[in-house]
C-alpha cells in the first residue's frame, strides 16, 4: 500500500495512508504522506490467539465507524474545494468499501496477492457446494477440477494450515473470502502482479469480477527508494555480501510472520552448513517474549560459522535479492518474496507455510519453474541437497537461468511502452475520471 501511495504521489495525487494501530507504519519513512491512524482495538496476542481469520474479521468490526468518523471532516473540507478523494483498500479490509459507500466515494481494490491466488477465492463457492471443502488428507495429492494446475494441498484455504484455524470456524472463512471477492461497489482491481507473468490468470479474473483490472507490478520497484518495510531493517549485511562470490550465497528468511520451532531451526542450521555454501540467514526475534531464536542454535553451529555465514534479525531484503552475490532464495513464498525474487533473476527453494505462499510455490515449481519446493519434515540431510540442488548443480543452473529470463520480461514490462508502464497509465486517468 506503501508502494502504490508512492507510485500515486509521483503522478500527481495527494496521498493520505489511513492505518490500524497494530503493524503500524513511521509517518517519517514517507514525509510527502498524511497519516491518518485509527483504533483496532487488537494486539499481536490478539492475533496468536485468534488466528488469522478471526483476527482480520475483528479488524473489519473494529474500524468500521472509526474510519468513517475520521473521513467525514476531512470529505467536508475536500468537498469545498470540489476534491473528494477516491478509497484504495486492501482487499481483506473490506469494512473500508463499507465506509466508501457510506460516503458515496468511489472506491478502489488492491489485491496484494497474485492474480492465480484470487481465481481459488472465486472457486471456493464451488469446490464447497461439491463437498470438496474441508477436504480430507486423502485428496492432497489430487488435481483440483476446474483449477490447473493445482492440487487440493496447493488451495490457500487449508484450515490445518492457518495459523490459529480450525474446521470450526468454516463460517468465518467463508465469509472472508466471499468479502475479498466481492466487487460489485468498486470502480477497479490493482493488482501487484505483470501480464506476461499471470497471463491466463488475468483473463479468467476478468471474466469473474467483471471490473477493470490494472496489473501495475512489480510496484517496488516503480516506487520511490523510501523504505516500506515495518521492521527495522540491519544493512550490515550489505557490507558482508561484498565480499562474497557471484551468485554464491544462498539468502534464507521466511518473512514477517511464519516462523520455525527450536527442533526445526537446528536441522536449518546443519543443513546449511553441510552444504558449504555461504549464507545470509534472517532470524526474527520471537515476538510474543522477545527471546532470541539465534539462542535455539547449536553452539557447534556457531563455532563452525566463521565468515561463511551471516545472520540477522531483518534483512534489506529488495536490496540483497539484486546484489550480485546472491544466488538462490530459500523463502516462505509470501506474494511480496515471489514478485522480489522475479524481479531480480534470483531462484528460489520453496517452502510454504500457509495460504497464498502454497499457490505461489505451484507456480514457481510448476508453471515458471525458476524454483523448487522443499517438502515434508524439515531434515539437514534433505536441506543440505536442496541448497545444492539449487547452487551448485545443472538443475539449478536451469532454474537460474528460467530466473534471468522472468527478470528481463519484468524490465521491458515497466519501462515506456510494457504492459505495467501502461497499465498504471490507464489505472490515473480512471481514478481521475471518478
Amino acid at each position: 500500500m506503501l508502494n502504490l501511495g508512492s507510485i500515486l504521489h509521483s503522478k500527481g495525487f495527494s496521498i493520505t495512508i489511513a492505518h490500524t494501530q497494530f503493524n503500524s507504519p513511521k509517518p517519517s519513512d514517507n514525509p510527502d504522506f498524511v497519516f491518518l491512524p485509527i483504533s483496532d482495538g487488537l494486539s499481536y496476542s490478539d492475533l496468536s490467539s485468534k488466528g488469522i481469520v478471526d483476527f482480520i474479521s475483528c479488524l473489519n468490526i473494529n474500524c468500521k465507524e472509526p474510519l468513517l468518523e475520521s473521513l467525514t471532516p476531512m470529505i467536508d473540507e475536500k468537498q469545498q474545494l470540489k476534491e473528494l478523494p477516491c478509497i484504495i483498500y486492501d482487499e481483506y479490509m473490506y469494512f473500508a468499501e463499507q465506509v466508501a459507500h457510506l460516503l458515496k466515494l468511489p472506491s478502489v481494490i488492491l489485491s496484494t496477492g497474485s492474480a492465480a491466488n484470487l481465481l481459488t477465492y472465486y472457486a471456493f463457492p464451488r469446490l464447497q457446494k461439491d463437498g470438496f471443502i474441508p477436504f480430507q488428507d486423502d485428496m492432497a495429492l489430487d488435481m483440483v477440477p476446474e483449477l490447473h494446475p493445482f492440487r487440493f494441498k496447493d488451495l490457500p484455504f487449508r484450515f490445518k494450515d492457518l495459523p490459529g484455524a480450525s474446521s470450526e470456524n468454516l463460517d468465518a472463512l467463508s465469509k472472508l473470502i466471499a468479502s475479498a471477492r466481492d466487487t460489485r461497489s468498486s470502480s477497479a482491481m490493482i493488482l501487484n502482479s505483470m501480464e506476461f507473468l499471470e497471463q491466463s490468470s488475468l483473463i479468467q479474473l476478468k471474466q469473474q469480477c467483471r471490473i477493470p483490472l490494472f496489473s501495475i507490478g512489480p510496484m517496488h520497484k516503480i516506487a520511490s527508494a523510501s523504505s516500506s518495510s515495518l521492521l527495522e531493517e540491519d544493512s550490515s549485511c550489505i557490507s558482508w555480501l561484498n565480499k562474497q562470490g557471484h551468485n554464491s550465497v544462498i539468502y534464507v528468511s521466511f518473512g514477517s510472520i511464519a516462523s520455525v520451532d527450536a527442533k526445526e531451526l537446528t536441522e536449518m542450521a546443519w543443513g546449511i552448513a553441510n552444504s558449504k555454501q555461504p549464507f545470509l540467514w534472517v532470524i526474527r526475534p520471537d515476538p510474543d517474549n522477545g527471546a532470541e531464536p539465534t539462542d535455539w542454535l547449536p553452539d557447534e553451529f556457531k563455532v563452525t560459522l566463521g565468515e561463511r555465514g551471516y545472520i540477522v534479525k531483518w534483512a534489506p531484503q529488495q536490496e540483497v535479492l539484486a546484489h550480485t552475490a546472491v544466488g538462490g532464495f530459500w523463502s516462505h513464498c509470501g506474494w511480496n518474496s515471489t514478485i522480489e525474487s522475479i524481479s531480480e533473476g534470483v531462484p528460489m527453494i520453496c517452502r510454504p507455510c500457509f495460504g497464498d505462499q502454497k499457490v505461489n510455490t505451484r507456480y514457481i515449481s510448476h508453471v515458471w519453474r525458476n524454483g523448487f519446493e522443499l517438502e515434508n519434515d524439515l531434515e539437514r540431510g534433505k536441506i543440505e541437497r536442496a541448497i545444492k540442488r539449487l547452487m551448485v548443480e545443472k538443475e539449478g543452473e536451469e532454474m537460474r537461468q528460467k530466473a534471468v529470463e522472468l527478470k528481463e520480461k519484468t524490465e521491458v514490462s515497466i519501462k515506456k511502452g510494457g504492459s505495467s508502464y501502461n497499465s498504471l497509465n490507464e489505472l490515473v486517468e480512471l481514478i481521475t475520471s471518478v
